[in-house]
């Protein structure tokens, strides 16, 4: 099947000028709407009104002609609603792309994307919507950061709807991408070593706003104790891990995410035997798997509180024996709660 041409204009004619506490978006439908484009729409629609935008939902088949879809047709639709932005979808009955046209008033830049449209596929509504969302947002951010580079292209503030809207991205500036977090954690192994609180560091790289890599590392701090009839062993654990983290899209107060991440843990034991038995001191190497989920809990300015559960696995793992009988083992697996206090550099 050929590709149809298909539009999904988002036309941000910016009236920086504007004093309303809510900006305007113009919702155009398609005159006959494709399977599955109805509800990519309504979440849209749904993803917009949630964020404070006032929504003006026109129908297509009134308004559209034979110019329906250019750039001077969008251009001037924008102007009689006083529309800060247009989300227009045109396109035949069988679309299986769609066009993303971004226009700029302010600039006069444009730009047009195409992006694959299934609608058979259940995720290809909410693809769809999330797209569309996501490069108004991102048109939204280019706008307000180059009228504050080019203050004499700048006509106003923009309103108080589009700085919330562009809000999560413009934290995740450049200037932002570099992290440092410390706290502590709870080491409890489910092998009958007893648990643990360690001090913990670790060092962020957002390498995009959702993908961060990161370093941890801990130690130094209290020891588990085994205890058995032949006598007491205490057991310290230290570790380093590498990794990279998915953040979901989340809310303004938290953010959750998860983990993995590989690298190397230390088991030092101290063994203190009762007659007739001697006591041993032993160290262990092993490799350390570590996987993560928590939540990100933004504060004012660049601070951040991260708290998070991490399962731990070690090869090979650290077994503490008494008289050559096995009574624990370490990493087999480790359960671990870490509540951290951060800030983007």
């Amino acid at each position: 099947m050929g590709r149809p041409t298909i539009g999904v204009s988002i036309v941000l004619a910016m009236f920086w000028a504007t004093t309303s506490l809510a900006a305007t978006v113009v919702l155009v439908r398609p005159p006959q709407p494709a399977s599955g484009m109805t509800e990519a729409l309504a979440r849209i629609n749904g993803e917009l009104a949630s964020a404070g935008f006032e929504i003006e939902v026109v129908d297509g088949a009134a308004i559209l002609g034979t110019t329906g879809g250019s750039r001077d047709w969008l251009e001037k639709l924008a102007s009689r609603r006083g529309a800060d932005a247009v989300v227009a979808v045109i396109g035949d009955k069988a679309p299986d792309s769609v066009e993303v046209w971004v226009i700029d008033k302010v600039t006069g830049k444009s730009v047009v994307r195409r992006v694959p449209f299934r609608p058979s596929s259940p995720k290809g509504p909410e693809t769809l919507a999330i797209q569309a969302v996501e490069l108004l947002r991102a048109s939204f951010l280019e706008i307000d950061l180059s009228s504050k580079s080019s203050p004499a292209q700048a006509k106003g503030a923009p309103p108080p709807t589009v700085v919330h809207f562009v809000e999560h991205d413009r934290k995740s500036e450049p200037s932002e991408r570099f992290g440092v977090e410390l706290g502590g954690a709870a080491i409890i192994g489910l092998g009958g070593v007893g648990p643990a609180i360690t001090p913990i560091a670790r060092f962020d790289w957002a390498i995009r706003p959702w993908f961060i890599a990161h370093v941890t590392a801990a130690g130094m701090g209290s020891r588990s104790t085994v205890e058995a009839a032949a006598g007491i062993a205490q057991v310290s654990q230290a570790f380093a891990l590498l990794g990279a983290g998915y953040h979901f899209k989340g809310g303004r107060r938290l953010t959750p995410f998860i983990s993995l991440a590989v690298g190397a843990l230390h088991t030092s034991v101290e063994g203190r035997a009762v007659n007739p038995y001697q006591g041993n001191n032993a160290d262990q190497w092993s490799l350390l798997l570590d996987s993560e989920f928590g939540a990100v809990v933004p504060l004012q300015d660049r601070l951040y509180f991260s708290l998070s559960a991490h399962a731990q696995v070690g090869e090979p793992y650290p077994a503490i024996r008494f008289a050559g009988a096995g009574v624990a083992t370490a990493a087999r697996p480790n359960v671990l709660l870490t509540l951290t206090m951060g800030a983007w550099l």
